[in-house]
């Protein structure tokens, strides 16, 4: 085996050890610690996003103890037009504009059941907030391991994105591979709004 090889298997190898801790230190949350820090970054992710005065922005629907409550789609709302992902059976993400319904899919995600609009919709969104378990404090950005945002990252290279967090989810470094995306900022409970690549490139 090449050391390349050897390599991207250390670095998948240390990717899956990350998720794992990241997974166990989230189920290991107090609901109350929970609940507060959810609060925390939905006021400062709203405030973020208004302050931005778009039109649009895309977010997703936080499930089980994903940052951001589970009214985030609601509050978004409030502001500008959201569209929220659909789960395509591929992996990758289609768009469908939120009104007021989400429905529970086989796997637990909650999607909206608007007409899609295609995944390459989001090149024409300025904001996107991502969910993430982890984000390093230059933007290396971990996931659950599916690659759905990484494509969906990809195409909107020129947008201001933003992960949600819990604390102790930013971390100084995240083992990447040249697939994985960065986003450009990650809100915290206790940090509020933090830069990693900032907004320009």
């Amino acid at each position: 085996m090449s050391d390349f090889a050897l390599d991207a298997e250390r670095v998948r190898a240390a990717k899956v050890a990350l998720r794992d801790q990241m997974i166990t230190a989230r189920r290991s949350l107090p609901e109350a610690v929970r609940h507060s820090a959810d609060a925390s970054v939905q006021a400062t992710t709203i405030t973020w996003v208004r302050a931005q005065q778009p039109t649009v922005c895309a977010a997703y629907a936080p499930v089980g103890r994903e940052p951001g409550g589970g009214d985030l789609p609601d509050r978004l709302a409030e502001v500008c037009r959201v569209l929220l992902p659909v789960l395509l059976p591929d992996g990758d993400l289609d768009w469908a504009e939120y009104d007021g319904m989400k429905m529970r899919t086989r796997r637990g995600l909650l999607e909206p059941g608007g007409p899609r609009q295609g995944p390459e919709v989001i090149a024409e969104v300025p904001l996107i907030i991502v969910p993430a378990l982890a984000v390093s404090r230059d933007g290396v950005r971990m996931g659950r391991g599916g690659g759905s945002y990484d494509r969906v990252l990809a195409r909107a290279p020129q947008a201001r994105t933003v992960a949600l967090l819990h604390d102790g989810e930013l971390l100084d470094t995240v083992p990447g591979e040249p697939h994985d995306q960065r986003v450009r900022a990650v809100v915290t409970p206790s940090g509020g709004l933090i830069e990693t690549l900032g907004w320009t490139k």
